[in-house]
C-alpha cells in the first residue's frame, strides 16, 4: 500500500507520518510512503492519502483556512471520492475547512494549548480507519494542539451519533469537545479526522504503540477492497 503524506508549509508532522506508514508498517508488507508537496497536484499514485498536524501557514485566519485553497487540495477533494484520506490534528482541521468533514475545530476550553497522552475508544469499527481496533479497547494516542475542540451543532452531532460515524472519543475529554469527540468520519466512510496523533504512538520507545492500530486497519482494509 502506498500513503502520501501532504507537506504543507507548516507542517511539523510529515516526517512522523511518513516514518510510521512507510517504516513502522513495512515489516508487515512493504509499505511505501511518499511525501506530497502541497503546490503540486500530484498525488503520485498513492492509495491513501495522510494530511498531518503542524501549523499549516501559521495557522493563520483560522486553522487550516489557508491550507484548503492550495493545488493539492484540489486533487485531494476529487481523491476523495471513493480514495482514503486521513487527516491528523492540523489535517483535521483543513479537512474540515474544506468541507470534506462536517463540523468545526476550536479552541480549547480553558484557552490553554495541550500535549500530552489522553485515552481513546473506537467509537465504530465499522470503518477503513478503526476495524482492525477490537471495540471498546482502551488507546493511548497523545494530543499536541490549541484548537481541539470539536464542535456541530444538535443536529449533526445527532447524525454523526445514528450514522456511527464518530471514529473516536475521548475517555477524560481534555479540550471540550462535544459528546468527548476526538475524530469523525464523511458519509461515505473513506475520509477521517482525528485530533490526536496516531503516528506518535508507534513504537515502544515512544510510550505506546496503539496508533499502529489506525494504519493497521488501513493496510487491512484496503486489501480487502482493492
Amino acid at each position: 500500500m502506498k500513503f502520501g503524506v501532504v507537506v504543507f508549509p507548516g507542517s511539523n508532522c510529515d516526517h512522523d507520518a511518513w516514518y510510521a506508514t512507510g517504516h513502522n508498517l513495512s515489516p508487515q508488507g512493504g509499505h511505501q510512503a511518499e511525501f506530497l508537496w502541497h503546490s503540486d497536484t500530484d498525488l503520485k499514485g498513492s492509495d491513501c492519502v495522510i494530511l498531518p498536524g503542524g501549523f499549516s501557514y501559521g495557522d493563520y485566519l483560522r486553522c487550516g483556512a489557508i491550507a484548503k485553497f492550495s493545488p493539492i487540495m484540489s486533487a485531494v477533494k476529487k481523491f476523495a471520492d471513493g480514495g482514503l484520506v486521513l487527516g491528523i490534528c492540523n489535517g483535521f482541521q483543513i479537512l474540515t475547512e474544506s468541507g470534506l468533514l462536517p463540523g468545526a475545530l476550536v479552541r480549547n476550553r480553558g484557552l490553554k494549548f495541550l500535549c500530552k497522552p489522553v485515552t481513546l475508544v473506537a467509537g465504530t469499527t465499522h470503518s477503513p480507519f478503526t476495524h482492525a481496533i477490537p471495540a471498546g479497547k482502551q488507546l493511548v494516542i497523545p494530543i499536541a494542539h490549541g484548537e481541539g475542540c470539536y464542535t456541530a451543532d444538535e443536529r449533526l452531532l445527532d447524525e454523526l451519533e445514528a450514522e456511527g460515524r464518530v471514529a473516536f472519543r475521548y475517555v477524560d475529554n481534555p479540550n471540550g469537545s462535544l459528546r468527548d469527540i476526538a475524530g469523525v468520519l464523511n458519509a461515505q466512510r473513506n475520509v477521517m479526522g482525528m485530533m490526536p496523533h496516531p503516528e506518535r504512538a508507534t513504537e515502544p520507545l515512544m510510550g505506546s504503540t496503539d496508533g499502529l492500530g489506525v494504519f493497521q486497519s488501513l493496510v487491512e482494509s484496503f486489501a480487502l477492497h482493492k
